[in-house]
This record gives structure tokens, C-alpha cells and sequence, in this order.
């Protein structure tokens, strides 16, 4: 019986203006979330609800754009691929470490970006740090969110293989990727079949025919590709969708915990703590569900994401601590006393 795990065959491109050149769904991603960030800062600093202008409001979404950009492939590098550093070739951008889409960004060196650019921001402008980070910290999760669902779309970051008792009827929520096939030592008996769809270029050895199999299986335009897909699904292994688990726990469950923060009295520094705990924990517990990286180093059972994530709880912790000394500010429903006039 044909399982009902979905085959992932999505195309990373919103539209190409060439092969291999346009539009993806992850640079989309990151837009919209800097496009709904800017809007909601706006809204607030507009309200009087952060002691921030609409002019300064503008110019620390500027900021935060390229904090995000830097820290976020500065941290992929750092973390997970230091080799990109040295690493040069002899198409453009030349330099490995600005050639965004080999490996991407890290969410972890994205907020560590952030939080660098919110307090060079706050000094720069003589606004206190704490608020301005607790400002940026509400309306952080939307990119958090649009990033992972770009992760979905891409199909990178793949969840954990389902136990193998579920494998051969997976549940309809699982995700089989077609790019295992490149992990496959031989061509699968049940692909056999497909070698007389393929042209005859493609035929000569199996290494060539199974980047046919995989790239028909991504063109829906092809005449063989809803033949392939049902060819390779049962073949394929079934996965968590761990991007959704993450989309959903980095996005609504962490927007609605700092919600319920900022509704309350409280003091700046609060909702910036809850941000960075309640990031660490939820992404903590959604690691359970994600393969770790290749070749990144474990320590014990823990990966390199389950670490930071750690260190984001204690920061979380210490802002708490800090947020004990500041000034009390109201909440949501109330201008805080902090505020600055807004002005265009």
C-alpha cells in the first residue's frame, strides 16, 4: 500500500528570470519579515507604546536588515561551515562566505546580529537599550516564522527519519525527499522501470540517471513527472516536518508568550527575556524532531543548535535579572510613560 507521506516537490523560486536565476522563496521569507516588522514598529512607536519616533522607528528596521544579514551568515559560517571563510572561487561573489545560498543563514547568529544593532542603535540615539530590545523582540517571531517556512519550501533542514515501524504507511503529515536518492549506494529495483522514460543522455550510468529522477520529480511540467513521483515514493524514507514544528513554535507559540508579557505592568527588559528564554526552550524542545547537522560536532546527545539554544535560556535569564533595576512601564493597552513624541 502507497504510503500518504507527502513527496516534497516544491520549487525554491517564487518566478526565474533564467535557469537557476530569480526570485526564491527565501529571500521572499526575509522580506516579509522585514516588511511586517517595519509595519508593526510603526504601529507602536506611532501609539506612543515604545519610546521610539516613527523616523527612528524607520531607521532601526534599516539597521536590523543588516544586522540580520551579517550575523545570520556570519553565524552559519562560524558555526557550522568555518571553511567557508577561506574558501574562494572563480564565480561571482568569488568569496564562499557571501555566497548566501550555500548553507544559508543561522537563526541563532540572526538574533545575535539583532541584538548588537539594538544596542549600537540605542547608544547611538540615546534611547534606553532595554526597551528599544523589547520593541524589536515583539515582532521578531514573524521572521522567525516566514524564515522556516522558506526552510520547508527549499526542502533543507530536514526533521528526524519516522521510527521504522511507521515507515511503510507513514502518516499524511510526513515529508519524503526525493534528494535521499543521492545518499541511495545503488539505483533502487523499483526505479528500474523509470530508465525508459529518461533520454538517453541520462541512461548511460546510474549516477546520471538518478539527477534525472530527481529533477523530473521537481518539474511539474515534465510528461514523466507524476510518474516518477509515485515510483519514488515508496522507496523514500519518511521524515518529521520539522521546518513546521519550528515555523509554529519560533512564530505563533513564541509571539503569544511575550504577548501576554507586554498585556501586563511590567519593566523594560521583561519581554526581551521572555523572547530569549522562551526562543531557547521552544527551539530546544523542536530540535528533538530535526536531524542534526553533518559534520558539526555533538556534545553527548546534545547538537550545536540544542547548545545555543541553552545559552539563549541563560541570557534569558539575565535580562530578567537586569530588568529588575529598570523603569516600570505600562503595558499593551497603556502609552508607556517612556515614550517619545512620534514624529514623521
Amino acid at each position: 500500500m502507497l504510503a500518504d507521506a507527502i513527496v516534497h516537490t516544491l520549487d525554491p523560486f517564487v518566478f526565474e528570470f533564467a535557469p537557476g536565476v530569480g526570485l526564491r522563496w527565501y529571500g521572499t521569507a526575509y522580506l516579509s519579515g522585514f516588511v511586517v516588522g517595519w509595519l508593526i514598529l510603526r504601529a507602536l512607536a506611532k501609539s506612543g507604546r515604545i519610546p521610539l519616533s516613527l523616523r527612528q522607528a524607520g531607521d532601526l528596521v534599516t539597521a536590523i536588515v543588516i544586522g540580520v544579514i551579517v550575523g545570520g551568515r556570519l553565524g552559519h559560517v562560524l558555526f557550522y561551515e568555518p571553511h567557508l571563510l577561506v574558501g574562494f572561487s572563480d564565480k561571482l561573489p568569488f568569496w564562499e562566505l557571501l555566497a548566501i545560498q550555500r548553507g544559508g543563514m543561522s537563526s541563532h547568529g540572526g538574533v545575535i546580529g539583532v541584538a548588537l544593532t539594538i544596542i549600537l542603535f540605542a547608544r547611538r540615539e540615546k534611547l534606553p537599550i532595554l526597551a528599544v530590545g523589547d520593541a524589536v523582540a515583539f515582532v521578531v517571531p514573524w521572521g522567525l516564522m516566514f524564515g522556516r517556512l522558506a526552510n520547508w519550501v527549499n526542502g533543507e533542514l530536514w526533521g528526524r527519519a519516522l521510527a521504522q515501524e511507521l515507515q511503510a504507511s507513514a502518516p499524511w503529515w510526513s515529508v519524503r525527499y526525493p534528494k535521499e536518492l543521492h545518499l541511495f549506494e545503488k539505483v533502487p529495483a523499483a526505479l528500474e522501470p523509470l530508465r525508459g522514460l529518461a533520454p538517453a543522455t541520462e541512461r548511460m550510468n546510474d549516477a546520471r540517471f538518478i539527477d534525472w529522477v530527481i529533477a523530473t520529480a521537481y518539474d511539474h511540467a515534465s510528461p514523466a513527472h507524476a510518474q516518477v513521483v509515485k515510483a519514488i515514493g515508496p522507496v523514500l524514507t519518511a521524515y518529521y516536518p520539522s521546518q513546521f514544528f519550528q515555523a509554529f513554535a519560533e512564530g505563533p507559540a513564541l509571539l503569544i508568550l511575550m504577548a501576554l508579557a507586554w498585556l501586563a505592568p511590567r519593566k523594560a527588559g521583561v519581554v526581551s527575556a521572555v523572547f530569549f528564554a522562551g526562543y531557547g526552550v521552544l527551539r530546544f524542545a523542536t530540535e528533538q524532531f530535526r536531524e542534526p547537522d553533518e559534520g558539526v560536532a555533538m556534545l553527548g546527545g546534545l547538537t550545536l543548535p540544542m547548545l545555543l539554544s541553552l545559552t539563549m535560556v541563560a541570557v534569558g535569564v539575565l535580562l530578567f535579572a537586569l530588568s529588575r533595576r529598570s523603569q516600570p512601564i505600562g503595558g499593551l493597552v497603556w502609552r508607556s510613560s517612556a515614550a517619545a513624541t512620534p514624529s514623521g
